[in-house]
């Protein structure tokens, strides 16, 4: 009876709500604002509001009371005439509000755009960070204290629960792994205390102590924190940083056999190899200056390797220049003088090595080529052993994906996801689940990349009992989530540590700035199609997803103008009738919320089915008309969701997992078949992903490399004041590689990132411990030794400290084989110092003879 339209309630909240200025009044000196109340303060007021009627509505309403009036002078009008035009101008007076017309009421975001759930109930998830340079551990400590008086003042029914709390992992990790340290130094101890008494394994473990309680405090003073790559870097020095010590503890005991005096003795076995071991440690130190240049994000992880190593390095060479000589004066006793006499290398150990040494020499030729075929071996059986650039976490986590077919409702997708969650919570290797839908959880983790908001995607986050337990899980999840939901493209997957990326297999084909849309599926289902033909492949799918549809108004220029309609018009009139228009906004203390107008529930079921009768009322008018009467046609037309560019063009990215190997297995099995797609003119093909990953860590570390390089070829060309040394320690390097290869082959046990560092560990020991050999030789000879006799004897002094600080390292890092994470640079630095050791003590002087002419005696 009103005739109110929804023009009027849209103006009158519009105007209702506007923010307004009242100006100010000067009284008595002071300058006093002026406000004027009537905004809304509760959801209450929006319904109270008064309606303001439309100019059309009123031009209408006065029209009809004068078209009233006048007929009360018709005598042939009925007497209720008059009274009908009275009831007339009493209902256009009366007072009209929102309530009287609409339902108002607060309520959530509808569809929601995101939603969460904690083993089942619905959850917020709240994110913290630790600030920079700050301690995770005190910061969880804190977090911890405050949660626990907040606990107190929370609703009753809200609970709180800690689903990834950073530091007490952290915590974990550090404290497992300071268990490994504590057992690879007590390791390295005993094996000291067997092999050359317990006064000798007092005098070089004392140092090695010394050494990393050092370390902790030089970590301390340049801001170092403990962290995984710091520790791990004690674990990797510890052989060089033991060999230091053993070198001038076993001159020592060599030189008191031979009669001297224990001072003099002292000062002679740390002075004469100061300089050489020196310069060897220093060159050690640089074998891993590439990662601390390298700009990538493997640089920014490993950095402090090198810090912590050349810390230690230097720290273990002036305790053994220094307290070394001191603990051995203290603590080895001089032999009897009966025993003075007696040759220190006529027991069976050195007996052997001799016999091996001077058979190598004497059959130089023989030997290298030897070690030439071997190391040809080791080279095509290297091609066969599994890489990977960084190894899977070992967190008691695990995700699961979770991408419904493109266009799915967040409504749908929340409501299917119930069964897995029910199955979850149900396994007793479960501890608690959360469940993120419409875009991926917090960023908790460094290397995972939360996944861009869509509708139809969700993100199970599963923590498990266990990491036995873990595996478990996913490998049984796996097969039964693709036969329960063989619609949904669904991926289990572990973290990773260091830089990650989602999709390890990434291949892009670009075109031009507007390439053609079905040009690029068509390329990209090429791609899938490879990858689907490849049984070392799964999850592949494009970025682009699958085309929608959408619902097409044709809209009519002509009928729509005779209507008034404007294409505004329609497009409010469609919005509102379903999901409904922004009218307002009402402020709530400090927050502002939209004001929805839309349609009632049963109104919109109605408009999805029959769309054409929507009802569409024109600017300034009072009349509706059907949508159909203003479009053409109303229609069905599919339409891309995502469109993607790579480089500011226009790209579709191929997207897969590997499937029970590592990344480059998968690439190496379908290169080639990429590789020789036909792609038109314009178009180029990308590989991202882990290849692209790894190649900028790879080419990151080049700018380190030559100054490395650099520095220690001038290192070892000053110690000797010749270029065959540097020649020499070069020949024999990558021969350790038949020792990497000899143990990572046969168990599979992926080279990757870890694996490297054991082999930069291995490469900066070998160096060493050529250079102080080929030391030993110069001196000899500057003795009067003639070279032959000079160089034997070299290898004699030098085979037991080499020999015990390899011991001393590979038994070492024993504890770290049961860690998933260290495996690999374990077992790498294990059985490549075990070959490594060889190499130095036969290969080096075999070199050194072959290089310097040297002839063997006759006999």
């Amino acid at each position: 009876a009103a005739r109110i339209t929804r023009e009027d309630v849209l103006a009158t909240l519009a105007l209702q709500n506007m923010v307004v200025s009242s100006g100010a009044i000067e009284v008595s000196g002071q300058r006093l604002r002026v406000e004027t109340t009537g905004q809304f303060k509760s959801v209450e007021d929006i319904g109270d509001l008064v309606i303001r009627r439309s100019i059309a509505d009123t031009l209408r309403t006065v029209g009809s009371e004068m078209s009233a009036y006048s007929r009360t002078f018709d005598d042939s009008a009925p007497v209720g005439s008059v009274r009908s035009g009275s009831a007339a101008r009493n209902a256009s007076n009366e007072l009209i509000r929102i309530r009287d017309i609409a339902n108002v009421r607060e309520g959530y975001l509808e569809p929601p755009l995101q939603q969460m759930r904690h083993n089942g109930k619905p959850a917020l998830a709240i994110q913290l960070a630790n600030v920079a340079g700050g301690n995770i551990i005190d910061t969880g400590a804190a977090l911890d204290k405050r949660l626990e008086e907040l606990k107190s003042l929370l609703p009753a029914g809200i609970e709180v629960s800690k689903f990834t709390w950073q530091s007490d992992l952290v915590a974990e990790s550090i404290n497992g792994f300071v268990v490994n340290l504590a057992e690879a130094v007590l390791i390295v101890l005993i094996v000291l205390a067997v092999a050359m008494g317990w006064r000798m394994g007092l005098v070089i473990g004392w140092a090695l102590i010394v050494t990393i309680l050092g370390t902790f405090i030089a970590m301390k003073v340049l801001g170092v924190d403990l962290q995984r790559v710091s520790l791990g870097a004690l674990v990797v020095a510890l052989g060089m940083m033991v060999d230091n010590a053993i070198v001038v503890a076993d001159n020592y005991t060599i030189r008191l056999a031979k009669g001297m005096k224990p001072r003099d003795a002292a000062i002679d076995s740390a002075a004469t190899p100061s300089v050489p071991l020196l310069g060897a440690t220093i060159v050690a130190a640089m074998a891993f200056y590439p990662i601390y240049t390298a700009q990538s994000d493997a640089g920014e992880y490993a950095q402090t390797l090198f810090t912590v190593v050349g810390i230690s390095l230097i720290l273990s060479w002036l305790i053994s220049m220094t307290m070394t000589p001191l603990n051995c004066i203290s603590f080895l006793k001089p032999p009897d003088k009966d025993a003075e006499d007696t040759d220190p290398y006529a027991s069976g150990f050195f007996v052997t090595y001799r016999r091996m040494l001077e058979g190598a020499i004497r059959a130089r030729a023989l030997t290298i080529a030897a070690m030439v075929v071997c190391l040809a071996i080791a080279v095509l059986g290297f091609a066969n052993v599994p890489l990977q650039f960084f190894p899977d976490s070992t967190r008691t986590q695990f995700m699961i994906d979770y991408w419904a077919p493109a266009g799915t409702p967040i409504q749908k997708v929340a409501r299917d996801l119930k069964p897995i969650e029910e199955r979850l919570l149900n396994d007793p290797r479960v501890e608690e689940t959360a469940v993120y839908i419409g875009s991926g959880g917090p960023r908790f983790y460094l290397p995972v990349d939360p996944e861009f908001p869509y509708a139809e995607y969700a993100q199970f986050i599963v923590n498990t009992n266990d990491y036995e337990g873990l595996n478990e899980l996913m490998q049984e999840y796996e097969p039964w989530l693709n036969d329960n939901y063989p619609e949904i493209l669904t991926r289990v997957r572990k973290y990773v540590v260091g830089s990650g990326d989602t999709w390890p297999f990434e291949v892009r084909i670009s075109g031009p700035a507007e390439a053609d849309l079905d040009t690029l599926r068509r390329l990209g289902q090429q791609g899938v199609d490879i990858l689907r033909g490849e049984p070392l492949a799964k999850h592949a799918r494009v970025d682009m997803r699958q085309r929608t549809p959408k619902v097409v108004l044709d809209y009519d220029q002509e009928r729509a103008r005779w209507s008034a309609v404007s294409r505004a018009d329609v497009a409010e009139t469609t919005r509102r009738a379903y999901d409904g228009a922004l009218v307002g906004l009402y402020r709530d203390k400090d927050d502002l919320l939209p004001i929805i107008a839309r349609n009632s529930e049963a109104e919109r079921q109605r408009v999805a089915g029959q769309l054409s009768n929507l009802q569409v009322i024109p600017t300034l008018t009072l009349d509706s008309l059907p949508l159909s009467q203003v479009t053409q046609d109303i229609k069905m037309e599919w339409e891309d969701p995502i469109i993607t560019r790579f480089n500011r063009r226009r790209q579709i990215a191929v997207q897969a997992s590997p499937d029970g190997v590592t990344f480059p297995t998968l690439r190496a099995a379908v290169v080639d078949k990429f590789e020789a797609m036909e792609l038109p003119e314009g178009y180029s093909l990308f590989w991202d992903g882990e290849f692209d990953t790894t190649l900028r860590a790879q080419l990151s570390l080049l700018p380190g490399m030559v100054p490395a390089f650099v520095i220690m070829a001038i290192i070892i060309v000053a110690l000797f004041n010749a270029i065959k040394p540097a020649v020499i320690i070069a020949l024999t390097i990558p021969f350790a590689l038949i020792g990497i290869t000899a143990i990572l082959y046969p168990t599979q046990v992926p080279f990757g990132f870890m694996a490297l560092l054991g082999a930069m560990s291995l490469i900066g020991l070998m160096i060493k411990n050529s250079i102080v050999l080929l030391d030993e030789i110069e001196v000899n000879k500057k003795g009067g030794l003639e070279p032959y006799d000079a160089t034997i004897a070299a290898g004699m002094s030098r085979v037991r400290p080499v020999a015990l600080g390899a011991a001393t390292t590979i038994l070492g890092v024993i504890p770290l084989i049961q860690d998933a994470f260290w495996v690999a640079m374990a077992l790498t630095m294990m059985f490549g110092l075990t070959f490594g050791t060889m190499l130095t003590m036969i290969m080096v002087p075999t070199f050194y003879a072959t290089l310097y002419k040297i002839k063997s005696p006759a006999t």
